[in-house]
């Protein structure tokens, strides 16, 4: 069984005991999350499409860490001028792991 998902505004196909990268939550590491924006279900022979979420359905989900992704740089440079600007940024992110998928109505 797998859902597709709707997190901070991102879809995500997830299924049980799938280890992602999910935008920073504001939740405790080893704390369960729940998911209720199901876009759809699907199992090996049927498929559940929701209008435009799934009713009933849900995702739960345990968080394993807090982290950081890889470093983005920025540079800025304007020729003949001698204005140079190096930046870097690392996005935050939170790891969970899938722990079950309900399927709803």
């Amino acid at each position: 069984m797998y859902a597709i998902v709707d997190i901070a505004g991102k879809q995500y196909k997830v299924r049980e005991n799938d280890r992602l990268y999910i935008p920073r939550q504001q939740t405790e590491i080893d704390k369960k999350i729940k998911f209720d924006k199901v876009l759809l279900i699907g199992n090996d022979d049927k498929v559940k499409v929701g209008k435009p979420v799934v009713k009933g359905a849900s995702v739960t989900a345990q968080v394993l860490d807090h982290v950081k992704g890889d470093k983005v740089i920025v540079f800025k440079k304007k020729r003949r001028k001698g204005y140079r600007v190096k930046n870097g940024h690392r996005q935050p992110f939170t790891q969970i792991e899938v722990q079950s998928i309900k399927a709803g109505r």
